[in-house]
């Protein structure tokens, strides 16, 4: 059995505010180490559950977060940047049984510690056939694609009440109480690395690849906090225009709709402005 761990930051263990996420900071090289023990902890426990294979991919920011050197030796870990399939680099190659998406947020819009989609602001929603989309819910589109269940989600409580709405049988764990955006009532780490452990042994159990899930088309429409945001959204072949702040795009894949969605955040993030976004 192949488990393939997505692992993002901002649902991490003791993370709040930006400083937390943000690579350089003091604060961001504190919470490394609770980052990396809620990976090592759902590791411990898929190994536990009897899987045979474990791969961490890299999901946050620079994906250049997690330490290498404290990783369970037992797992393999993906990371740096530009990946064919971002988030879920991995799950294409046909060996993946199941998948945990680790560290989880809250989509754009929404309720969350640190609630957003893809980009930090600049993105105040994103809509897939007219349902709100956090990150979780695009990458099970496209893991559903190639077969693989979502098997265990941890983050706030937003997140896996979130995770219900595409994966309702995935066992998630909240290691923090949503207060305010860049507030929560956290769980210290030995706390959650037992919750995680012992979620991810029973998670092992739902790791059985199914029939890939073919959806399509998909339409995906985003809307950004300023107007000339549209503008380069639009330079995307196939993005139009579909309101004063917002794009959409057709998609026959939900894989060429979140290579489609890559492209359009990486021209809206060139167009923003430090002060004025």
């Amino acid at each position: 059995m192949k488990i393939l761990i997505s692992a993002d930051m901002e649902g991490a263990t003791g993370v709040t505010w930006p400083a937390d996420v943000l690579p350089g900071t003091s604060q961001w090289e504190r919470c490394r180490h609770m980052f990396t023990s809620d990976v090592n902890a759902a590791i411990a426990g898929f190994f536990d559950g009897g899987a045979d294979d474990v791969l961490v991919n890299e999901a946050h920011w620079t994906m250049r977060n997690l330490l290498l050197e404290k990783l369970d030796e037992r797992a393999q870990m993906l990371t740096g940047r530009h990946k064919s399939l971002s988030m879920v680099e991995g799950v294409q190659h046909g060996d993946v049984d199941g998948i945990a998406f680790v560290g989880y947020h809250t989509g754009a819009g929404t309720e969350g510690v640190l609630a957003h989609t893809y980009l930090a602001n600049s993105i105040t929603g994103v809509w897939v056939d007219g349902t709100p989309a956090s990150e979780g819910y695009l990458n099970a589109l496209v893991v559903a694609e190639y077969g693989v269940p979502v098997v265990l989600v941890t983050g706030d409580d937003r997140t896996c009440e979130d995770a219900k709405g595409y994966a309702p049988g995935a066992r998630g764990i909240a290691v923090k109480d949503y207060v305010s955006r860049y507030a929560a009532v956290c769980r210290p780490p030995a706390r959650t690395a037992a919750d995680i452990r012992a979620a991810a042994r029973e998670a092992a159990a739902l790791a059985r690849r199914h029939e890939p899930v073919r959806r399509g088309p998909f339409t995906v429409e985003v809307e950004f906090d300023a107007e000339h945001l549209v503008g380069a959204a639009t330079c995307v072949p196939g993005v139009e225009r579909s309101g004063t702040r917002r794009v959409s795009y057709e998609s026959p894949t939900m894989y060429e709709g979140i290579r489609c969605f890559k492209a359009v955040t990486t021209l809206v993030s060139s167009a923003v402005e430090e002060q004025y976004g």
